[in-house]
């Protein structure tokens, strides 16, 4: 094999994520050319509603999967939180690079932190789950949607459309955006639990080839690869998209492996949460069984009901 081709979605911190990715395959294997596939994904199409507004998945994964069945890249470098678990046939999601930090940040031009801001303050978020966890802390706060790429979420926080923003941290300190924001803080993981997937990459290949198979499985590392099985596993049970106001977070803690799991409204009222663990040597069914604990207490009626009340207030004049 002399050349690789990897199909990526366009934005900046895609292409980062895939330079990346083209830079540990080159020194792994010298005597194969990487080439960039750009694509525009139709999540980075729709700016002027949320994606939980229009439905299905794979908002950003789709475009470059299409790209692979039709021959035209053999792998392809995702953010993993935006990997649907349904996987197309001839495809596999084969290798999940190391996690990296995964907490969510508070970002403003006025307030130092989550907890100064005053009663009625704008935050910004297009994410229901982080609309969700907001809330149920925050009552007293207004939650707008937040849409564009990272450059246009951070001129409208700094226009002064919204008090305050909340950002993975991980892809503004990828592309160094975080110096220019006077309050910045990370929110811990106990009080705003992450999606699934969030901070790592996984690479997702045409199936049937042997060689790029390799070169993926160079990039894979083993303990995120389990704890983000786990949390896949979770997801695909309840059935939930990657817009649906769903929290999941596995975490390794030496020989014992701990999942936690929120559910909820998007309003921050109904919420489920619950933890389990398992030894790693006994961790296969863990994202499944949580998955189950929560359907026999209701989770499938508050995720429907989530999903009907999700951006009412703004849909009128969206859609």
């Amino acid at each position: 094999m002399e050349k690789l081709i990897i199909a990526t979605r366009a934005s900046n911190l895609a292409l980062w994520q895939a330079y990346h990715i083209k830079d540990r395959i080159e020194k792994s294997f010298p005597n194969i050319e990487v080439e960039l596939n750009k694509i525009v994904s139709k999540g980075d199409k729709i700016l002027d509603k949320p994606l939980a507004l229009v439905g299905g998945k794979g908002h950003f994964t789709k475009e470059l999967e299409d790209e692979m069945l039709a021959g035209n890249a053999h792998l392809a470098v995702h953010s993993l939180k935006d990997v649907p678990t349904y996987i197309p046939e001839g495809l596999e999601l084969v290798a999940i690079t190391q996690r990296q930090d995964q907490s969510d940040v508070f970002l403003s031009h006025k307030y130092k932190s989550l907890k100064a801001l005053p009663k009625g303050a704008v935050v910004g978020t297009t994410s229901l789950r982080r609309r969700m966890q907001l809330l149920k802390k925050r009552p007293d706060l207004i939650v707008k949607d937040l849409r564009g790429n990272v450059n246009t979420r951070l001129r409208k926080l700094a226009e002064g459309q919204y008090d305050a923003i909340i950002l993975a941290w991980i892809g503004l300190h990828r592309l160094d955006l975080l110096k220019d924001i006077p309050y910045t803080k990370k929110l811990k993981l106990k009080n705003m639990i992450p999606p699934m997937g969030q901070a790592a990459l996984g690479i997702e290949i045409v199936a049937s080839n042997d060689k790029v198979r390799e070169i993926a499985m160079s990039l894979n590392d083993e303990p995120t690869f389990i704890c983000t099985k786990i949390e896949r596993d979770f997801i695909s049970k309840i059935g939930a998209g990657c817009s649906a106001p769903v929290a999941c977070n596995a975490t390794i803690d030496g020989d014992v492996i701990n999942l936690e799991a929120m559910i909820g409204y998007p309003d921050g009222t109904n919420i489920m949460w619950k933890t389990s663990t398992a030894l790693i040597s006994h961790c296969d069914n863990l994202g499944t069984t949580l998955a189950n604990d929560f359907i026999l207490d209701g989770a499938m009626e508050v995720l429907e009901k989530a999903e009907s009340i999700a951006f009412k207030d703004e849909m009128p004049q969206r859609l």
